[in-house]
């Protein structure tokens, strides 16, 4: 009796999938749950465990083809692992060596980006250092590999099909350039306290908390208060209704070698310090290493990008629809900045603020941004409420 692999039941808002990998081919032997295949959606990569221990039989559809909830992907022939194991030797009965081994071991530390593009490209994943987390080797690694192992000068060109997330993210900010009316207001932030607090307690927070205190948990806390003095943009256009939002769920832009995503801290107003430092800590850990779920990426009120990180000075980041605003963080520069007639260096910031206009007046969006900056240079404001 054959055992059929079928499509999970995808979340509502998931119409389709694309066959990213198949982690086994007819013949080979696979334990009960181990993951025969990755199913890639609009935002998270989805592994279909086996149901049995046994022997993959037939693969019905392919890596690259496009399918839907309950479609059949290929037929197991159960048995125990002493049978599943002959059935493999039978079909492949090239002896297992260390290079074999080897080799297991290394595609084992693939994401699906990078197998898919080893498998293009024909690339020796033995010879690939992996980057990523936990040595697992990312896209970059592989194309890395590829390129340079070329040495005979020759003017190579690659093609390389969108992803799903990458598809859906550009379809996404290309909605939001055609519909909204987007503005850009700016600001700048003297980080001077918020860093000599960090410097400070630094210490004493990570042996409290576990986790380092960072810069994002302040934005985070700054962000939510503001939203609550300016709640028109923590609000949403739907048709000709405004929707005010009664909670602060947050996201926060997380950049992976799949594309940009963005995972949502709930009902941001009411973390501390701490818990936020480790929900944004967790979703960035599992957004790179693909187990991020779909239910960490849905909904959200307003969104978060720091541009910072990869040296950014100053940029208007596009709307995440439905939302009407998001804030852009930056890199931070000493400068000489004037304080109480002085002259002095300070840790500073620029801040931006991308906001639709149909909805949100520029005097909603310069004092949300005063809102921020003032957070930011007198922490004391959050715990006092002011």
């Amino acid at each position: 009796m054959t055992i059929e692999v079928k499509v999970p039941v995808l979340p509502e808002s998931v119409a389709d999938a694309t066959i990213a990998a198949w982690h086994k081919q007819p013949g080979d032997s696979i334990q009960r749950d181990e993951n025969l295949v990755d199913l890639e959606t609009d935002k998270v990569v989805l592994e279909v465990p086996s149901p049995v221990d046994g022997v993959l039989g037939k693969i019905v559809r392919n890596s690259g083809e496009t399918v839907i909830s309950g479609e059949l992907l290929g037929v197991i022939e159960p048995g125990g692992v002493e049978v599943a194991a002959t059935a493999s030797e039978e079909a492949s009965p090239a002896p297992a060596t260390a290079d074999n081994a080897a080799t297991v071991s290394t595609t084992a530390k693939l994401s699906p980006a990078a197998r898919r593009i080893a498998e293009e490209e024909q690339a020796d994943v033995s010879k690939v250092s992996g980057t990523g987390r936990g040595g697992r080797i990312t896209k970059a690694d592989v194309i890395t590999h590829v390129r340079t192992g070329n040495q005979t000068g020759q003017r190579l060109e690659e093609r390389v099909k969108m992803t799903r997330l990458r598809s859906r993210v550009a379809e996404r900010m290309k909605l939001a350039q055609n519909t909204a009316a987007i503005l850009t207001s700016f600001n700048e932030v003297d980080l001077k306290v918020v860093m000599d607090l960090r410097k400070k307690y630094q210490q004493a927070f990570q042996h409290e908390h576990g986790v380092k205190l960072g810069l994002m948990s302040f934005f985070v806390k700054a962000v939510a208060d503001a939203l609550r003095k300016h709640p028109i943009v923590n609000a949403s256009l739907e048709d000709d209704e405004i929707v005010y939002h009664g909670f602060q769920d947050i996201g926060i832009a997380v950049s992976t070698e799949r594309g940009l995503m963005v995972p949502i801290l709930r009902n941001a107003e009411h973390l501390t310090l701490a818990e936020a430092e480790h929900s944004i800590r967790d979703f960035a850990g599992r957004a790179r290493d693909g187990s991020i779920t779909l239910e960490d990426l849905q909904g959200g009120t307003f969104t978060i990008t720091n541009g910072g990180t990869f040296g950014s000075l100053l940029s208007t980041p596009l709307l995440n629809p439905p939302q009407s605003a998001i804030l852009g963080m930056h890199s931070i520069q000493d400068r000489p900045v004037v304080v109480q007639g002085e002259i002095v260096v300070r840790p500073m910031m620029y801040i931006a603020l991308s906001y639709d206009h149909r909805i949100i007046d520029g005097k909603d969006a310069v004092l949300f941004l005063v809102a921020v900056k003032d957070a930011l240079e007198d922490p004391a404001r959050l715990l006092l409420n002011l």
